[in-house]
């Protein structure tokens, strides 16, 4: 028995040819419904990160949750694989329900310089590209396995007039990114190499067993080497 079906082998001696195939179809279609079923709970589940992540900032009615999911799309990325390639025109709304990704450009050397990471319960994109319907300046890919819920823009600004809690929360995310725009610019122009690594893990203290040490250099604008040798020096403190 295979999920509540049972699969049982006809005998082969005195058993018709069509009887044997109606057989086989049986066991095949049997297989292909668990293996729906299957990819149906995987599914679910990575979708009730992100209903959990709703719940806890507003209060939905369960028409309105429903009707979100029901414009969702669920995405999983292998590690290194991208989310969006530089020159291609962003054209979603996407947040992280497992995983870690980074948004990066590359220059004419080869060199990458990081523009941010982004987390379990962060949203993710670029914005510039998505809104200006332009090609994008950036490269975004995941650092680990990654799993995200996307949202077209077109349908998630619907959603966004329809269910005005929603809207309620995309601003309050869009303030705050502004805001972590501000602090960060303040702190590239103001701050020493030192002072930028130990604002960095203390601000988000799960990055550093997480993200390579290259990119978090990359990160804050500084060598590989310059890095580690501050990391010796605060961990000698």
């Amino acid at each position: 028995m295979v999920h509540g079906f049972t699969l049982s082998a006809p005998k082969l001696y005195g058993v018709s040819g069509g009887s044997i195939k109606k057989w086989f179809t049986s066991v095949i279609v049997n297989f292909k419904i668990c293996a729906s079923f299957g990819i149906y709970i995987i599914l679910h589940a990575m979708y009730e990160i992100f209903q959990k992540y709703l719940d806890d900032k507003t209060e939905l009615t369960q028409q309105e949750s429903e009707r979100i999911q029901s414009f969702a799309i669920i995405k999983k990325l292998r590690k290194r694989q991208y989310l969006l390639q530089e020159g291609d025109v962003w054209k979603y709304d996407a947040f992280i329900t497992q995983g870690c990704v980074r948004t990066y450009t590359v220059d004419e050397k080869g060199g990458e310089h990081v523009n941010s990471f982004s987390i379990e319960n962060w949203w993710t994109g670029d914005r510039e590209s998505l809104m200006m319907q332009q090609p994008s300046r950036f490269n975004i890919d995941a650092i680990e396995d990654t799993e995200l819920v996307l949202f077209t823009h077109e349908n998630f600004e619907m959603l966004c007039r329809e269910i005005p809690a929603l809207n309620n929360i995309v601003n309050t995310i869009l303030q705050r990114s502004f805001i972590s725009a501000q602090n960060r610019i303040q702190a590239s122009l103001t701050l020493t190499a030192e002072e930028k690594y130990l604002n960095f893990i203390n601000k988000y203290p799960g990055f550093a067993s997480r993200i390579p040490q290259t990119m978090i250099a990359s990160y804050l604008g500084m060598t590989p080497e310059t890095l580690s040798r501050i990391r010796k020096q605060t961990a000698k403190k």
